[in-house]
């Protein structure tokens, strides 16, 4: 039996999650206040305290217009500190958001206390994020969208969906669990090791969540999205999971991809099934069909779990019934989709100045994850020079993916395996089970930066480095 929709969701402020259609350049633009404190939301008719990150009159995430500068106090209203990094943006070093030792890591925003960022805004499909202890498992995290001057004049209705995954348990409890307490981390309940396998070949999932969230909801209780019939739509999809990667399933939606990380790339048809890792972005677009509800639907890789939303024309009163796994557990996510995109202006060619191998490891015994046969804090750092072309190859010897992300910059996927070609531009890339991928970036953002797995755990429990230009290494 279809469900009736029990709410009509309005566009704007209130959805927290739904964007203007029109736009207007703001280049000075007035400073944005974005608050730290928390909220409690619905998870299977059970009520859930996690953190919000968004503007002070509610909601979540920030929308910038094209052209405004990104401009950005920070007030932290916990009773403990914390820090947000800005994942895909690219500012000078000590704006990134993240606590460390080492000459560019930032003072963590105390209690009560608030921190201004101002720099050049990149345009595109982002998230923020905590980057202090086990803090984003409990939904410190928020879509951070630079809107393109090329959207705003498309008039297309921009739509978020927002990927998540929820445990009841204290992260802290789940980290220790799994070996890794030492380092630090987040949860729910674990699967030791050996962990369960698809076809003998792949690790997957250290922890079993007990909810996967799309905008802040269960399939039981999905998110509604009224879009007008037959009007144009650009769907910007973020992982946002700290352990979790998905299958996205536009259903009858015929999707074109145009972004990845906030990148324009050459439009391509989306295929029926479109992986994605943690902390990737993809951008859609496509035509609303002219009445009826369409589920977007994402399925847990090696489970038949699902989340999702529902966008509707105004005349839909009911939507399929969507509460059930899907049909089969859904395979290992791959790199099926980065063969098929390439960057719409990517890299100048040129020859690298430098090559070098990087190196994922890890004990599943003790939960020890490494870059280079180290495990953060203990690190050496990789050295660049300004104005260097650098060239990574990724090296993955363990049995299980690593979501690999580079802080400060953007790279272009120039290698899958052993073959060379010129692919999208990211600033997250999946390195699949023993396999090999072949990363360029060019070293224009001197200081220092983290190159870490995007999976909270393996980050946690070890498998983070830092890139140093030599000035400040």
């Amino acid at each position: 039996m279809p469900s009736t929709i029990r709410r009509r969701d309005l566009l704007g402020a209130a959805s927290g999650l739904l964007l203007p259609t029109a736009a207007h350049a703001q280049p000075t633009a007035p400073i944005r206040e974005l608050v730290i404190d928390r909220r409690t939301i619905s998870i299977g008719d059970r009520p859930a305290k996690v953190y919000r990150l968004g503007p002070p009159d509610g909601g979540t995430g920030l929308v910038f217009e094209p052209g405004e500068r990104f401009r950005v106090r920070v007030q932290n209203r916990l009773d403990e500190p914390t820090i947000i990094h800005w994942h895909g943006q690219t500012p000078p070093a000590g704006s990134d958001g993240v606590s460390r030792d080492g000459p560019t890591g930032e003072t963590l925003i105390p209690p009560r206390g608030s921190r201004d960022y101002d720099f050049p805004a990149r345009p595109g499909t982002h998230w923020m994020h905590a980057h202090y202890g086990v803090q984003e498992q409990r939904l410190l995290a928020a879509p951070l969208i630079m809107r393109e001057a090329e959207a705003a004049r498309s008039g297309a209705q921009d739509i978020i969906l927002l990927l998540h995954d929820f445990s009841w348990r204290e992260a802290t409890d789940i980290m220790g669990e799994l070996g890794g307490g030492s380092h630090a981390g987040h949860g729910s309940h674990t699967m030791r090791s050996p962990l369960p396998r698809i076809g003998g070949l792949h690790d997957l999932n250290d922890v079993i969540f007990d909810a996967f969230l799309a905008n802040d909801r269960t399939l039981a209780d999905p998110h509604i999205v009224r879009v007008e019939r037959g009007a144009q739509v650009r769907l910007r999809v973020i992982n946002a999971a700290s352990a979790t990667q998905f299958w996205l399933d536009l259903g009858a939606l015929e999707g074109t991809v145009l972004a990845s990380d906030g990148n324009p790339v050459v439009p391509a048809a989306a295929p029926p099934s479109i992986p994605l890792a943690i902390g990737q972005r993809l951008d859609f677009g496509f035509r609303m069909p002219w009445s009826g509800a369409f589920p977007v639907l994402a399925q847990v890789e090696g489970t038949a779990k699902r989340t999702g939303i529902v966008l509707a024309t105004a005349d839909a009163t009911t939507i399929p019934f969507l509460d059930m796994p899907a049909r089969q557990a859904a395979p290992a996510v791959d790199l099926s989709l980065e063969r098929r995109i390439t960057a719409r202006a990517g890299l100048v060619p040129r020859p690298a100045d430098q090559r070098q191998t990087v190196t994922l490891g890890g004990d599943m015994g003790r939960y020890v994850w490494t870059i280079n046969d180290l495990a953060w804090p203990i690190r050496k750092p990789i050295k660049v020079r300004l104005g260097q072309r650098v060239v990574l190859d990724l090296v993955n010897t363990t049995p299980m993916s690593h979501p690999m992300h580079l802080h400060g910059h953007h790279f272009q996927i120039v290698g899958l395996g052993e073959t060379s070609f010129s692919g999208a531009l990211r600033d997250t890339v999946l390195v699949p089970a023993n396999g090999k991928v072949s990363i360029a970036f060019d070293a224009d953002n001197p200081g220092t930066w983290l190159l870490h797995c995007h999976n909270l755990y393996h980050m946690m429990a070890g498998m983070m480095t830092e890139i140093a230009y030599a000035e400040s290494a």
